[in-house]
């Protein structure tokens, strides 16, 4: 009889374990990442951002637009980094003479669309730096007019090979 109580609360213990994993939630997500290669990269600190269009921010109260901020990690083993704009930047609403040019510097350097710029010093390049990209509005002479504005700004990076 007590063989027959032991197997029974075996048995019992048993079922109890096994209703107690009888409610499972499974959780998946996917995880990935860009390892960029070691020679030359120019790559944005938040991924998340580039292929998006970027709001600047209007302050009704001073009349101004704010600029865009935004860092990037950069490395080149070879040497320096030069940056330059491919066209123009600016803003339009569609009408002539209405539109808002837009000043970019990359590590606080100027870029423009005349020629490359040494944007990272060889030193800093090989190392690897975490520098900032800024867009800032200028203002037109006659001031900003109401409307719908858009835009690109296109950068083109160059590894500068060793002398």
């Amino acid at each position: 009889m007590v063989d027959r109580a032991v197997w029974l609360s075996i048995a019992v213990f048993m079922l109890m374990g096994s209703s107690a994993h009888a409610a499972r939630e499974v959780r998946e997500f996917d995880v990935f990442l860009d390892i960029p290669k070691p020679i030359f990269y120019v790559v944005p600190v938040e991924i998340d951002w580039i292929q998006n269009s970027q709001y600047l921010k209007w302050d009704p109260i001073s009349s101004t637009l704010a600029s865009l901020r935004k860092e990037f990690d950069v490395r080149n083993n070879s040497g320096a980094i030069t940056a330059s704009l491919l066209a123009k930047p600016v803003l339009s609403n569609g009408i002539a003479g209405q539109e808002i040019a837009l000043a970019v510097t990359f590590n606080d350097v100027t870029l423009s669309e005349v020629g490359d710029r040494e944007a990272v010093s060889a030193a800093d390049a090989r190392l690897g730096s975490r520098v900032m990209l800024e867009i800032m509005p200028v203002k037109p002479a006659n001031g900003y007019r109401p409307g719908q504005y858009y835009g690109s700004v296109n950068m083109l990076f160059n590894a500068v090979a060793p002398l």
